[in-house]
């Protein structure tokens, strides 16, 4: 199976910065993309940015231009930059990965737990 750990989560105030990392781990015989979504209890969760293993990256309207996503592959970990942090941004944030476990097997989907961002003066 498929391990996800994220951290760098945190209370950070208006404007500033704050990096998650997600590490992944197991038994993983490939990694197709990456990704991190985010959550606000009571609402629908929402898809913030994925990386492909090819290097390619997408992002949701709402981040464009203050969030990045990159990948270590050697690690088997993901990272979100986050800056221009807004109080919209606050909730549980969480990685996502699409991997192959064995050879004769299909990707499939992998959550991690999440980590807690809170964005307030």
């Amino acid at each position: 199976q498929v391990r996800l750990v994220e951290s760098g989560g945190g209370l950070v105030q208006p404007g500033g910065s704050l990096r998650l990392s997600c590490a992944a781990s197991g038994t993983i015989l490939s990694i197709n993309a990456m990704g991190w979504y985010r959550q606000v209890p009571g609402k629908q969760r929402e898809l913030v940015a994925v990386i492909t293993n090819g290097g390619s990256t997408d992002y949701a309207d709402s981040v464009k231009g203050r969030f990045t996503i990159s990948r270590d592959n050697a690690k088997n970990t993901v990272y979100l930059q986050m800056s221009s942090l807004k109080p919209e941004d606050t909730a549980v944030y969480g990685c996502n990965v699409n991997a192959r476990v064995f050879a004769w097997d299909i990707p499939r989907d992998y959550w991690g737990q999440g980590t807690q961002v809170t964005v307030s003066s």
